[in-house]
C-alpha cells in the first residue's frame, strides 16, 4: 500500500499518529518520507505527543491543522477520511489503552474506529527495554498483531535501550520501517454484530 491516487483521483490519505516521546520531534522527518510516496498526510498527536512537534511546521508542511483533542459538537471535521494510518512513535500508553478499546485521547478514538471500519494500521514502538518487558505491553501488542494491525518492534528494527538513554537513540531511528509495514497492511477484520 501506498499514497497512490484512489479511483476518484484524489491522493491517498495518511494519519500520522505520534505519541509523547522525544522522537516526535521528528515526526517531520516521516511526513517528508510519506509525502515522497505520494500520500496526503495528516498528523494527529496524543495529548503528551504534543508536547514534542512543532505544530506549525507540521501543518506548513503537511497543508493540514495538527489535531490533538476532539472537536466540538457540531464543528466541521478539517482532516480528509484516512485510508491508512500509522502510529510512529507507539507509547506504551498507547499501545496499552489501544489495545483495551479505551478512546480518551482523540489519538485512540481515531485507531478504534478505524479498526472497525476496516482502514489498514501499522504502529512502531519506541521505549526502552524495562518499559517493553511490562507483560501489559506484550499483551497488547499480540492482541494488535493478532486484529490485523501491523506492528513492527524487536530488536530487529533498532535494540532496545536502557531507561533513561533513549534520547542518544533518536538519529539511529528507522522511519521507514512503519511506511514499508504499511504495504503488508491488510483490511483487519470487523466484528459481526
Amino acid at each position: 500500500m501506498n499514497g497512490s491516487p484512489t479511483s476518484n483521483g484524489r491522493r491517498r490519505v495518511l494519519y500520522v499518529i505520534a505519541c509523547g516521546s522525544p522522537l516526535a520531534r521528528h515526526v517531520g522527518r516521516l511526513v517528508d518520507l510519506a509525502q515522497q510516496e505520494g500520500w496526503d498526510v495528516c498528523v494527529v498527536t496524543t495529548p503528551d505527543g504534543a508536547k514534542f512537534v512543532d505544530r506549525t511546521e507540521l501543518a506548513r508542511q503537511t497543508g493540514h491543522p495538527v489535531r490533538t483533542h476532539y472537536k466540538n459538537p457540531g464543528d466541521p471535521d478539517v482532516l480528509p477520511p484516512a485510508d491508512a494510518m500509522l502510529v510512529c512513535p507507539a507509547t506504551v500508553n498507547t499501545v496499552n489503552k489501544w489495545a483495551a478499546g479505551i478512546t480518551d485521547t482523540l489519538a485512540l478514538g481515531l485507531l478504534v474506529e478505524a479498526q472497525g471500519l476496516g482502514v489498514p494500521i501499522a504502529a512502531v514502538p519506541y521505549t526502552n527495554s524495562a518499559m517493553a518487558a511490562h507483560p501489559a505491553f506484550l499483551a497488547g501488542v499480540a492482541r494488535l498483531r493478532e486484529w490485523g494491525v501491523q506492528v513492527v518492534f524487536g530488536d530487529h528494527v533498532l535494540p532496545l535501550h536502557p531507561p533513561g538513554t533513549g534520547e542518544r537513540h533518536l538519529d539511529a531511528f528507522p522511519w521507514a520501517v512503519g511506511l514499508a509495514a504499511l504495504a503488508g497492511a491488510r483490511r483487519p477484520a470487523t466484528p459481526v454484530g
